[in-house]
């Protein structure tokens, strides 16, 4: 697998057919324009590099913003293994985000237990499901920071 200076950002694999792969060619189509904004909450487009095939993957996740950073929740509904771009960004950090309009690179890291604490509450003003999904898993549910790079 080459650094992620060879990854392709601007060629993603999207998801599988469904409402994700729906949202995501409104969000890209409208560059970014629409999308945005969707079922009361906002989300943002969130490209990991793939574990196993060193590919990009792209994947549409609520997100909130604390000073500049951006903060997704790897929920997974509450399943009980974390999801498929949280287990990438732990192996490789270096994402990318589109949010609205804009697109940027940047660092993901999960949030410690005290930036979790402060986040957690945060993050269920924009979707509430987040604590009932809490209560579905044993996993502590993490929340990962994306610092932005110039």
């Amino acid at each position: 697998m080459g650094a992620t200076s060879d990854i392709d950002w601007d060629n993603p694999i999207d998801p599988k057919p469904g409402w994700t792969l729906d949202h995501v060619k409104l969000y890209v189509g409208s560059g970014g324009t629409e999308g945005q904004f969707w079922n009361n909450t906002q989300t943002l487009l969130l490209t990991t590099v793939g574990r196993k095939s060193g590919k990009p993957v792209r994947t549409p996740l609520i997100y909130g913003e604390d000073d500049g950073r951006y903060l997704i929740v790897a929920s997974k509904g509450g399943d009980p293994a974390d999801p498929l771009w949280y287990r990438n960004l732990s192996e490789h950090p270096e994402v990318r985000v589109q949010v609205g309009p804009r697109v940027v690179q940047g660092i993901a890291r999960t949030a410690s237990a005290e930036e979790r604490a402060a986040f957690w509450p945060l993050m269920v003003k924009h979707w509430p499901s987040y604590d009932e999904y809490q209560t579905k898993t044993s996993r502590e549910i993490p929340i990962v920071v994306i610092d932005p790079v110039a």
